[in-house]
């Protein structure tokens, strides 16, 4: 394969996904409405389930937002019930937000309603082209995980 050709490949590959990417996120929103969450407080409720309890500065950091934007969402998903503050058993100046089952429950009916919207696109593929496609986003996120 020319060089030519793999540059166009890449191209196309990155097309792709971004086009995937926004078909998925737009279907999320969908799902998210349908269990009045916003996609923050999901995004919030995800980062906290794969990381553990976070202070609202840990939290912060790993979202992009600025604390008091973080404070706020924080704030509406206590009020929802997603979400509680507790003080750190190692340090009382130390306030971690603790995800409550409700939140956990959304997130995996959330997460329940993706892989049902993409068994109904990918019902066309074969098991094998379903393997392939599955080790190839795999090793393309190995190689992008850690930048």
């Amino acid at each position: 394969m020319k060089d030519k050709d793999i540059c166009e490949n890449v191209v196309s590959i990155e097309r792709h996904l971004r086009k995937v990417d926004y078909i998925i996120r737009l279907k999320g929103r969908k799902i998210l409405n349908d269990f009045n969450i916003t996609v923050p407080q999901f995004t919030a409720l995800q980062i906290l389930i794969n990381n553990g309890e976070l202070t609202i500065g840990e939290l912060s950091q790993k979202m992009a937002l600025a604390c008091s934007t973080i404070t706020d969402l924080i704030d509406r998903m206590e009020k929802s019930e997603l979400v509680i503050r507790e003080k750190d058993e190692k340090d009382k100046r130390v306030v971690r937000i603790e995800v409550l089952p409700v939140g956990y429950e959304i997130v995996e009916k959330v997460l329940d309603e993706r892989v049902r919207f993409l068994e109904t696109k990918m019902a066309g593929l074969t098991v094998e082209e379903k393997i392939v496609l599955d080790k190839g986003l795999e090793t393309l996120y190995n190689a992008m995980k850690d930048n």
